[in-house]
This record gives structure tokens, sequence and C-alpha cells, in this order.
């Protein structure tokens, strides 16, 4: 995998298929994601994601809602 690849889950734009491969977080913050199924080398794909607001996702056969600077500390690669 290279460097150039990885992006903020917000640049990701909607109808992507991604997998996250960081998240640059607090425990705090890890520990909430991780209790919505965010975790390393999970699948994610983006249901909406207009530039502004919130994004939704679609992960584990469940829709999360993200604000945009939680999605900014998830890092994914496009698949």
């Amino acid at each position: 995998m290279e460097k150039s690849n990885v992006q903020p889950l917000d640049k990701i734009p909607a109808g992507t298929a991604a997998q996250i491969v960081s998240i640059e977080a607090g425990t705090g913050l890890k520990n909430r994601l991780a209790s919505m199924g965010l975790l390393v080398d999970v699948g994610v794909r983006v249901i909406r994601n207009d530039g502004a607001g919130q994004i939704i996702i679609h992960v584990k056969n469940s829709k999360v809602i993200l604000g945009r600077g939680m999605s900014h500390k998830i890092f994914v690669i496009r698949v």
C-alpha cells in the first residue's frame, strides 16, 4: 500500500467503496468508532458526502452518520 493512496474519509466521494487503514484519534474516539463497527481493515461505502456537514457511510449492514471532524480522523484507501 502506498502512502499516496491513503486519504481521510471526508475526501471520498459518495458511491465509493473504501477500506479503513488507520484511525488517528484519541482512545475515547477510537472506542466510540469501534462500537459502531469502524475498525482498521473494515470495508465501508460512502453513501452521502456533500462536501460539507455530515457524512453517511454503510458499514457491516448498517448506516452510520459521522460528523466531518470525526471522518477526517479516519484514513482509508479506495477499493
